[in-house]
């Protein structure tokens, strides 16, 4: 038969799991603003019936249920839409990243503006063109010169700038690899502190919140794969063990190790002339910033293995293998530029006359380039250039005719392909004295129709990554809304759980009275007869 006493126990353990449900309510209200904070709920579980089945149970109808009890205290989350936030926030970190720094080659470029060096070399061109037409005005030949500076200042600003945002970019990718080492430290010492305590069996609910919270921080930085490792001793069943993290390559190919267990495996900066590992990543590279590379614990990292994230999207900017990446790119296609507009220019002026047609000038505008590499920093108007020694003139017999004038003013439009095949009939010269210039690093089009293509591509690249960005920030907040549905705080919906909580713990409490009442009536109530 049962214990008499066998409803106050049932009521009991009503009570105190319903108390044990009311206090995480009040744990899921006092963090519903806690950054990274899982609401977390009981897991309700009926406690053993009685009898148990033995041989000495006493025979009774069946089972009798002994009332319920707190099984675990969980975290309510989905592991896929973790996996799926962290994905698309390691793409939302690649494209804005990218989006920022072609912004800010936009705004160096500066086109179409009245600024640009669009507008400085049209300014060279129309001057030669009032060249041409008054061949002799000194005033005029002062103004060639002194466009002829100021496309080489453009050229100069457009290269300082450049390599100024790249040195910042440089900086940002020691920072931010600092930042994921300081996140890969943290994240292992939780993995050592949920070691210790989940072998005795208990749920380390707000370790784990850190945990993903720092790893949500790390997908920014890399695309990572974590692997789940399960702790030793006694764990509970719903315990979430440890992780192990790697680094994921382009096309899904798995990286180094970053996080094993509770050791950290840092990602280093190398390559170049570098000389202090601790030192900034200018001091890495070689002088040129030609390129980046990485190690984790002494082992060279191919820079496919960044498939995407902050860290890959700084390295496209920066430079990496032989002068690859944004900034390298433009820096090198205004060296090629540069060094065609001084090349050409020069051989045409050399062919022209001065203000006496009989005196063949010899000499060029602009300083000679031997190599196209730095160009665009070292272009410059001869320093001893006289108004009197530009080679305005053609061979034609008329003093300052103007005739070469409009040959220079023409550079513009001279085909590469073509002055390096067949060469050019200048204007005013013999068809037998064409002008021939080969070994130009541009091989096709002109020194219009190339800036045009530099600016276009820029154009296009910064658009492709603005569109990106605003879609995988789109594709982020809507798989973080899905997340925040499923673990984010509702203070609503915690204020319905409170209230039916804590109306099974008053009826707990009344079963508790009610069977009071009975135990009275057995002790107090019976036996009275014939007093």
């Amino acid at each position: 038969m049962f214990s008499t006493f066998h409803g106050l126990e049932t009521a009991k353990r009503g009570m105190n799991t319903q108390q044990s449900a009311l206090y995480v309510t009040g744990q899921n209200i006092s963090n519903a603003n806690t950054l990274g904070y899982t609401r977390q709920r009981v897991n309700f579980e009926a406690s053993p019936a009685y009898p148990a089945a033995s041989m000495n149970r006493p025979q009774i109808p069946g089972q009798m249920g002994t009332g319920v009890q707190a099984g675990s205290i969980q975290r309510v989350r989905e592991s896929f839409i973790d996996q799926q936030y962290r994905g698309e926030n390691n793409k939302f970190g690649y494209w804005s990243t990218k989006a920022e720094s072609l912004a800010k080659l936009e705004d160096i470029m500066n086109e179409p503006s009245d600024s640009g060096l669009s507008a400085a070399m049209g300014q060279f061109w129309q001057a030669l063109q009032d060249l041409s037409a008054n061949p002799e005005n000194d005033g005029a030949r002062s103004v060639v010169i002194q466009r002829g500076k100021a496309v080489a200042e453009t050229f100069h600003y457009l290269n300082d700038s450049l390599k100024g945002v790249q040195k910042d970019l440089g900086n940002e990718i020691s920072v931010s690899v600092k930042n994921m080492n300081s996140i890969l430290e943290q994240i292992a010492n939780v993995n050592k502190q949920i070691s210790e305590i989940e072998p005795h069996g208990y749920v380390p609910n707000d370790l784990y919140d850190e945990r993903d919270r720092l790893v949500d921080e790390l997908s920014t930085y890399v695309d990572i794969k974590i692997e789940v490792e399960k702790s030793g001793g006694n764990p509970s069943k719903i315990a979430e063990g440890i992780y192990n993290i790697k680094l994921v390559g382009k096309g899904g190919g798995e990286g180094p190790s970053l996080i094993d267990g509770s050791t950290p495996h840092y990602l280093e900066i190398t390559g170049g002339d570098m000389s202090d590992p601790k030192s900034g990543i200018q001091d890495k590279l070689p002088s040129d910033g030609s390129f980046v590379s990485f190690e984790v614990d002494g082992t060279p990292i191919d820079f496919e293995k960044f498939s995407q994230g902050k860290i890959r999207g700084l390295i496209e900017s920066y430079g990496y293998d032989d002068n690859k990446g944004t900034y390298p790119k433009m820096l090198e296609d205004l060296d090629k530029l540069a060094y065609s507009f001084v090349t050409i220019f020069n051989a045409v002026h050399k062919k022209g006359y001065t203000l006496d047609e009989t005196v063949k000038t010899g000499q060029g505008f602009f300083n000679d380039l031997t190599d196209y590499k730095g160009a665009a920093g070292k272009i410059s108007v001869l320093e001893n250039l006289s108004n009197k020694n530009i080679a305005a003139s053609g061979p034609n017999g008329e003093a300052g005719n103007g005739i070469n004038a409009i040959n220079l003013a023409n550079i513009k439009n001279m085909d590469f392909a073509k002055l390096a095949k067949e060469g050019i009939t200048l204007e005013g010269f013999p068809d037998t004295d064409k002008l021939i210039v080969s070994g130009l690093p541009l091989d096709s089009g002109n020194i219009s129709t190339n800036y045009q293509s530099i600016i276009g591509t820029l154009g296009v690249d910064a658009q492709q990554a603005n569109r990106l960005t605003t879609n995988s920030g789109n594709l982020l907040q809507s798989v973080d809304e899905r997340r925040q549905s499923v673990s984010a705080v509702s203070i609503d919906e915690e204020f319905i759980n409170m209230i039916k909580y804590q109306q099974a713990y008053n009826a707990s409490a009344r079963n508790i009275t009610i069977v009071d009442e009975m135990l009275d009536k057995i002790i107090n109530g019976m036996g009275l007869g014939g007093r």
